[in-house]
């Protein structure tokens, strides 16, 4: 809304900004994008801009600040990596044309989701927009990166797996139809994520049907829809390159939630978050940024498909063992720029002539692929590449017209080669004679007037003129000189003869950079028609860049091909490595290990001292797991896994910032989710679950939830503990086996061997953890002197604590009956019958929990009472 005595400029700036109160205005005036008001001191802030002022002479001064417009995208980029919305308003036509105020209108809403131009160093990242649907029978999800145009669409049941897929996406910006209640709205607070009311759009729209067309379920149909349109209404143009929306459903592929990839650092380091130390890090031997998204999403969604697997093994198998064809498509590829994001750019209207040319150059190195891959002897490798459409003709196309070295601008000229257009030759010409022409004239007029240091110039200002120093004035002929500007030290003049020679030499100039750009937007429509195309190709060369990549990733660290067991659940795997791990300890110092679980063999209880690579153990075997489905070779002497329906871990101790739970909190979560959702076909690995607590406590929690996976889930389970006396399960529980992470003591020092052996450790060396950690000896020689005092009263305690978990042993009827009724007081026999009635396996693990706590108590009180 307009204020009061605002000019003419400032009311069209109320006007817009109106229809945009969420977002900065970036308001072209002349050379800049200027901000007002509050978006002037914020924007200021957060820029580092110089604050200035409109109508200083006013009583109430518009606080205003500006960017160059040549310079704006990196200012737009930090303001939307800071989770802001950005209005782009330009100047819809001419100033010099335009009568009264310029019209302006806003061209581009740049939000979280949209952007496109970001930082050259996150080019293998994706940037994705999520639309989420709510209605009663659950919520339709789509997302699409608008640099690529891809779109893929899902239904889902509850609102926490909305958050699983938001988090796994690293989403930044979720277009949402529906309501939230509290809770649902603290997630999206905590998790940074902006939400966007959907955009109504008027008007027919190609590519709303387009992108749905093979959707069918009315959730996707609806999130699709809502998607398109938002990207249709904020980027105020066509969107050609969106692609037709691929529906999936997360059971289609291994199921990991978000906490399990961040644990298992698969695409980024916990600890840093960045690549290094991740197992991305370790297998990305790509050499195309679109090869580097692929590859991430690979690692995010393993495949379970069986023949889906041998397929892409099949690739890497071939191109394992042809090392000069690999060679040769990797030298190509090297060549190959991001054809998915030229494409994109392309639609969009953005694209330059050296991106075109860097097209160009991508298609130029196909021919090399193709030829590489039809002269080896590999039938995948021939097979794969009589599917490629080289699209030699947009090549030759770019490389006939475009100069080999462009400027970066589109409007200003200079782009198109001689030789494409017959009337720009003309116009080159009239300016390159009129050059020559204005030489001709210098000399000409030197000797008439006998002036030897008389100049022909040029500015924008006062377009051509002939300079005469001071002391040659009075040899000027005023008779045909028309003095046009002076300067300290000369005068400068004009003619009619150059007058009309500027206007016909200017024009030509207009002219020429103008149809300049005509051409090179003619070029840009007549390849738009090929994005289906190249966008096919982007995909095809990005996945064969991953096969290359697997390929040398296998032979360079020595992994084998893993084996895929259809019928039964077998585990073998022989001298096993972590891929991460191996590659920061030195060459030949990693210890492998094997891993070896038969059909009746589900869970393996670890025991084993701190430090001594129980976790590292773990991680391993869900590492190879995920490698081998996703088409990889895995770090190992020999691999042979079933495949794997979904992965839960619980691994290390945090709070969880985002829920805002305890660390205990968060463990009892996780331990429930494995609990809940598990099959017999999935993989769980749990480390020190019961820590958080109360010793008995969580003694009693771990004993449960071990018998409960045992019992009801089937899970192949690795399960590291310290409680020792779990390990006493082994002989009630016929699936469990006992292992643990050998260890020896040498002249008082702990010498951790980093080899898994068959049994239970024999202690826990908690002491000589310490000690290693560096703990002042004082505390290391009380601890030692408690632990005595301890062990001396062991026996009892350990009996306890055997009660304790025999609690959650099945109770046999004869047991009870046996033992003789004066031995058991009335509280204990309370507590036997309520065993005999409950199935506490059943019993969730905060249930569970509050059940032994309250047998403990009623035991102690006894105790008291009965002596």
């Amino acid at each position: 809304m307009a204020k009061a005595s605002t000019t003419p400029m400032m009311e069209q700036y109320y006007e817009i900004k109106q229809q945009y109160p969420d977002a900065f205005l970036f308001y072209r005036v002349g050379d800049f994008y200027e901000l007002f008001e509050d978006d002037a001191v914020k924007g200021a802030q957060i820029l580092e801009l110089t604050l200035t002022h409109r109508s200083n002479k006013s009583e109430n001064p518009i606080p205003m600040a500006g960017v160059p417009h040549h310079a704006v995208d990196s200012y737009v980029n930090t303001l939307v990596e800071k989770g802001y919305k950005v209005a782009i308003c330009e100047q819809l036509e001419d100033p010099r044309k335009a009568q009264g105020m310029v019209k302006r209108g806003i061209v581009q809403l740049v939000t979280p989701g949209t952007m496109m131009n970001g930082d050259p160093s996150e080019s293998r990242d994706f940037n994705y927009l999520t639309s989420v649907v709510i209605r009663d029978k659950g919520f339709g999800l789509s997302y699409s990166d608008l640099s690529t145009g891809e779109v893929y669409a899902t239904h889902l049941k509850k609102f926490t797996d909305v958050t699983n897929e938001l988090l796994s996406l690293r989403t930044k910006e979720v277009v949402l139809d529906g309501l939230l209640g509290e809770q649902e709205k603290e997630f999206f607070q905590k998790a940074n994520i902006v939400i966007s009311e959907p955009i109504p759009l008027e008007g027919q729209h190609a590519e709303i049907s387009y992108v749905g067309q093979n959707l069918t379920n009315n959730l996707e149909i609806a999130a699709t829809k809502q998607l398109v349109i938002y990207l249709l209404s904020t980027q105020k143009r066509s969107l050609a390159h969106l692609q037709i929306a691929k529906s999936y459903e997360v059971s289609q592929y291994l199921q990991m939630s978000h906490t399990v990839q961040n644990n298992l650092e698969l695409i980024a380091s916990a600890k840093t978050g960045k690549k290094m130390g991740s197992l991305f890090w370790v297998i990305d031997h790509t050499h195309t940024a679109m090869g580097g998204r692929l590859l991430k999403q690979w690692i995010a969604r393993p495949l379970i498909n069986h023949d889906e697997i041998h397929y892409r093994q099949e690739m890497v198998q071939a191109l394992l063992d042809n090392y000069f064809t690999r060679e040769n498509i990797i030298d190509a590829l090297k060549g190959v720029y991001d054809l998915e994001r030229l494409t994109g750019r392309i639609s969009f209207g953005n694209v330059n002539g050296r991106e075109l040319l860097q097209l160009a150059r991508s298609l130029n190195s196909v021919p090399d692929i193709l030829q590489a891959m039809m002269d080896s002897d590999k039938e995948e490798l021939i097979d794969f590449a009589k599917k490629i459409d080289p699209l030699t003709g947009v090549a030759e196309l770019i490389s006939s017209t475009i100069v080999s070295d462009p400027p970066i601008t589109t409007t200003e000229g200079g782009l198109i080669q001689a030789g494409v257009d017959p009337q720009l030759d003309r116009y080159r010409d009239a300016m390159n004679n009129g050059k020559k022409w204005l030489a001709d004239m210098e000399s000409s007029e030197r000797e008439k007037t006998g002036i030897d240091n008389l100049k022909v110039g040029y500015n924008k200002v006062f377009g051509y003129y002939i300079q005469v120093t001071n002391g040659n004035k009075d040899k000027v002929p005023l008779d045909r000189y028309t003095r046009k500007q002076t300067l300290t030290n000369a005068e400068r003049y004009i003619t009619p003869e150059l007058k009309e020679h500027e206007n016909l030499i200017l024009e030509a100039q207009t002219k020429s950079t103008d149809l300049e750009h005509d051409i090179f937007v003619k070029l840009r429509d007549e390849i738009k028609q090929y994005i289906p195309a190249l966008q096919n190709l982007g995909n095809q060369l990005a996945a064969l860049d991953v096969y290359a990549g697997f390929a040398s990733v296998a032979e360079e660290n020595n992994y084998c091909r893993p084996s895929f067991q259809n019928e039964d659940r077998q585990i073998k795997i022989v001298a096993g490595r972590h891929p991460v791990v191996e590659k920061v300890l030195p060459a030949g110092s990693y210890i492998p290990n094997n891993l070896v679980m038969d059909d009746e063999t589900d869970v393996y209880l670890i025991t084993g001292p701190n430090m001594s690579g129980k976790s590292t153990y773990m991680r391993q075997f869900a590492l190879i797991v995920i490698m081998a489905q996703i088409g990889c070779f895995v770090p190992a002497d020999q691999a042979s896994l079933p495949i794997f329906d979904q992965v839960f871990t619980r691994i290390g101790a945090a709070d969880d910032l985002i829920s805002g739970q305890s660390t205990f909190m968060v463990e009892m979560s996780e331990a429930n989710d494995a609990l809940q959702h598990a099959t017999d076909h999935s993989l769980i690995l749990f480390d020190e679950i019961g820590r958080g607590t109360a010793t008995y406590d969580g003694m009693a929690l771990a004993g449960a939830i071990v018998k409960y996976l045992h019992d009801k889930v089937g899970a192949k389970t690795l399960f590291a503990t310290h409680y020792h006396e779990l390990t006493g399960l082994e002989h009630s529980l016929a699936h469990l086996k006992n292992i643990h992470v050998g260890a020896s003591e040498e002249n008082g020092k702990l010498i951790f061997l980093h080899k898994i052996l068959p049994g239970a450790a024999d202690q826990s060396y908690g002491i000589h953890v310490a000690k290693l950690a560096g703990l002042p000896s004082a505390v290391l020689r009380e601890a030692n002197k408690l632990l005595k005092r301890l062990e001396a009263q062991g026996a009892s305690e350990l009996d306890e604590a055997s009660q304790q978990l025999n609690l959650f042993m099945p109770v046999e009827d004869s047991a009870i009956e046996e033992k003789p009724a004066s031995a058991v007081s009335e509280v204990k026999q309370n507590i036997l019958d309520e065993l005999k009635k409950i199935y506490l396996a059943d019993k969730t693990p905060l249930e569970v929990m509050q059940l032994v706590a309250n047998w403990q108590q009623d035991l102690k009180d006894d105790e008291k009472t009965n002596g």
